[in-house]
């Protein structure tokens, strides 16, 4: 599975109303974990080593991640074991922090390339390959909360997942 986020920067028509896209420079490597941890201690945390290396861990994969996938991949690194319950807790820090999403399709993390910018994300998941693509829409994103809370409902975050097929496999 390969999670790409998709840099866009222009109004296209979705559904006959005018949404804005918008770029984000996209950190990755230190850069990357040098605005999670600023964005993290920002927030009032701490950057511990172990939070350090589970936020390594998870920027390394090229797919949506589970606590299980990023414990073992420390484990083996570190030659010691790392209990997938104390990689949760790390991860439910980062995704209220805005340092990782949930897909929550997958029941797995993807590293959040641009922590400084908070706002909703969407999701495409192609069914047949994992690959899981991030698009940036704050115009279906604002309808979305618009209406639950016109239906007298306040959203935390909401979560938009598309699954169905990516253009590699939408042929076969």
């Amino acid at each position: 599975m390969l999670v790409r986020a998709l840099p866009l920067a222009f109004h296209k028509p979705i559904f006959g109303f005018m949404a804005h896209v918008h770029e984000h420079r996209l950190a990755d490597g230190a850069e990357l974990e040098a605005e999670a941890q600023a964005a993290l201690e920002g927030a009032g945390e701490q950057w511990t080593p172990m939070r350090a290396t589970v936020f390594s861990a998870l920027a390394g994969f090229d797919r949506p991640a589970s606590a299980y996938d990023i414990a073992d991949s420390i484990s083996k690194s570190e030659e010691r074991r790392v209990a997938a319950n104390s990689v949760y807790r790390i991860l439910d820090l980062f995704v209220a922090k805005n340092l990782a999403q949930r897909v929550e399709t997958a029941n797995a993390y993807v590293v959040n390339a641009h922590p400084a910018c908070r706002h909703d994300c969407i999701f495409l998941v192609c069914d047949m390959c994992g690959q899981t693509t991030h698009i940036d829409d704050d115009a279906l994103t604002d309808r979305v909360r618009k209406a639950a809370d016109a239906a007298g409902f306040t959203p935390v975050r909401p979560v938009i997942e598309v699954t169905g097929r990516c253009r590699n496999c939408a042929g076969n």
